[in-house]
């Protein structure tokens, strides 16, 4: 759709259910994502038309659930291409809801941008009755155009809210309300068809951090380990035998580990490879505590699937400890 009188915003699909379809209207399950092309999305949607000039590059069509490290690597590199290009105000991307906040994290320190770039999905099929993702794309569309937008880093639009990537998680399986920022809370809202923002994340983000785009390429194995009752250090022995170069453990509580696990993540941390304590509560900081762990690395805030990425992205800088704490420390 071409109108040089409006901004022009790039979308980006990867597929999910904005682009699924199910056998009735009446289907919120069972639906095959990624069926629709972008240009049908953006078809099925006229009043973006009234809004931006849109232009579309369709990146992938999967269910976000496989999303890949070359799926990313080539996102990254179309977004960056958009960004440089001095005709486009701001870039939607449309992704499956099941790894947006993964991606979204990825995006906010590797993209070097001021302008908005807005990841968008649903958790309804564009079949069904009360299909959330063609407002959720309005709205996206809105948030990129918006001049408040600019260098708030990557930002999910979904359900009339607009959160920060660093923080926001997907925290139900299947409600329209599932994307929440727990901890901090969103960034704004779109009300009335209008964007309204109330505050900002601290942290640096897309021109702010020391990472860029050419990071993303031949990245790291990062494996999560989840904590539970009677656990051993096989599957985290497992993990280093597969060449792991860092994990993750998904800790109790305040990132607390099982003995039993605790002698596994000290052989791999002999044998250089980095362990970052995170939770599996969903909600809250992960502090020192045992000063038998001083040797692992804090995830603050960062839930297991995002400490996992900026550990990947550390990697890519250094394998020493101190500086990968420092990484975390300041993103």
């Amino acid at each position: 759709m071409t109108n040089p009188k409006l901004p022009k915003v790039a979308i980006l699909a990867t597929g999910g259910t904005i682009a699924g379809k199910a056998a009735s209207s009446t289907a919120t399950t069972g639906y095959v994502p990624g069926s629709a092309t972008v240009a049908d999305i953006v078809d099925s949607v006229p009043a973006l038309a009234e809004i931006a000039e849109i232009v579309t590059e369709q990146v992938s069509n999967i269910g976000s659930e496989d999303m890949t490290d070359d799926i990313w690597e080539k996102l990254a590199e179309i977004s960056q291409k958009y960004l440089d290009d001095d005709s486009i105000a701001g870039v939607v991307i449309t992704h499956g809801t099941d790894t947006l906040e993964e991606t979204g994290f990825l995006l906010n320190l590797v993209l070097s941008s001021d302008k908005p770039v807005i990841l968008v999905g649903s958790m309804r099929p564009a079949t069904a009755i009360s299909a959330d993702g063609p407002m959720n794309i309005i709205e996206a569309v809105k948030v990129a155009v918006c001049p408040e937008a600019k260098g708030k880093g990557v930002l999910a639009v979904m359900n009339d809210e607009i959160h920060g990537l660093r923080d926001v998680t997907k925290t139900n399986t299947t409600n329209v309300d599932t994307f929440q920022s727990r901890l901090f809370g969103a960034l704004g809202t779109v009300t009335g068809g209008t964007p309204y923002f109330f505050k900002q994340s601290v942290k640096p983000h897309t021109t702010q951090t020391e990472f860029s785009v050419q990071d993303v390429r031949d990245l790291p194995r990062v494996d999560i380990i989840y904590a539970h009752a009677n656990q051993d250090s096989a599957l985290i022995d497992a993990a280093v035998a597969a060449g792991a170069k860092g994990i993750v453990y998904a800790g109790m509580g305040n990132g607390s580990i099982h003995k039993n696990a605790f002698s596994g993540l000290e052989r791999a941390a002999n044998k250089g490879v980095l362990v970052v304590r995170s939770s599996r509560t969903g909600s809250g900081l992960v502090v020192d505590s045992n000063s038998e762990w001083q040797n692992f690395i804090n995830a603050g805030s960062l839930n297991p699937q995002k400490a996992r990425v900026l550990l990947q992205l550390a990697l890519k800088k250094s394998p020493e400890l101190e500086e990968a704490r420092r990484i975390f420390e300041t993103y």
